[in-house]
């Protein structure tokens, strides 16, 4: 696997990792940086030899300090390229949050603005002390975007969500936890080691199942889970399928089960 690259990604045991490797520039994240980690997810949810996905950062200093504001001169007046930059995260964070393969964000350093965006994409956020939050627009003189102030809302709440935009200040690791921005935070020592041991219990389990749950709490949060067609289907579909046969075996005959996805 080729590292040198500014994104890359590895996938072993079920997990794929994606690396952000911009260390020079605390990962800030370019127009090419965007569009490679869009297919990377891609790629990723496609990839039957992938459960779980983490993101995660070469460098100890910085998840990601968000986007590459030296771009944003050359959208001076442009209402085009603005609209175009702006579309790039988003279709990440939907690649992320419809992606069937559960994902967690393994954060170490700051994680500011857009990285805070595709940590917030993730179903969880794994942390350690050095650990730092924020979501800067109001310093910018930028609007955060609709989609992304949804997800803040429901993981931290309404009045919460507007400490943190319209103060646009940094949070640490604790902070950010009690607000349930955070889902856990490790020793530094352990973050790795856990979010791994994490990820493999995660991907043992039958993905169909947890593309369910999945799919129905986001159903909930969005207010159309009530009489969803789709959602129907995936609970009928899990009683036909190979995985439940699998499942309901394994438990009777007291061994640990092989899922397939199927």
């Amino acid at each position: 696997m080729d590292r040198s690259g500014k994104i890359f990604f590895e996938i072993a045991d079920g997990i794929a990792t994606i690396f952000i490797n911009r260390p020079k520039k605390q990962n800030a994240i370019n127009w090419e940086m965007w569009e490679a980690l869009i297919r990377v997810v891609k790629h990723c949810t496609e990839n039957r030899d992938v459960n779980v996905m983490i993101f995660r950062s070469t460098t100890e200093a910085a998840f990601s300090s968000g986007a590459d504001i030296s771009e944003f001169e050359s959208i001076d007046h442009d209402r085009l390229k603005a609209v175009a930059f702006n579309e790039l995260p988003l279709k990440l964070e939907k690649e992320i949050m419809c992606s069937p393969k559960p994902s967690i964000a393994l954060i170490q350093g700051f994680c500011v603005g857009g990285g805070c965006q595709i940590a917030l994409a993730c179903d969880f956020r794994f942390t350690n002390s050095t650990g730092k939050f924020g979501i800067p627009p109001a310093k910018l003189g930028l609007v955060y975007n609709p989609s992304g102030t949804k997800r803040l809302v429901d993981l931290v709440g309404p009045s919460r969500a507007k400490d943190l935009l319209f103060s646009g200040r940094i949070i640490d690791a604790e902070e950010a936890f009690q607000m349930g921005l955070v889902n856990r935070i490790f020793s530094s020592e352990e973050l790795v080691e856990e979010t791994y041991r994490y990820a493999k219990a995660v991907s043992k389990n039958a993905p169909m199942s947890i593309f369910g749950a999945k799919k129905i709490i986001e159903d909930i949060l969005q207010g159309t889970v009530e009489n969803s067609e789709e959602i129907e289907r995936l609970v009928f579909d899990a009683y036909a399928s190979d995985d439940f046969k699998e499942g309901v075996s394994a438990f009777l005959e007291k061994r640990t089960p092989n899922f397939r996805g199927r």
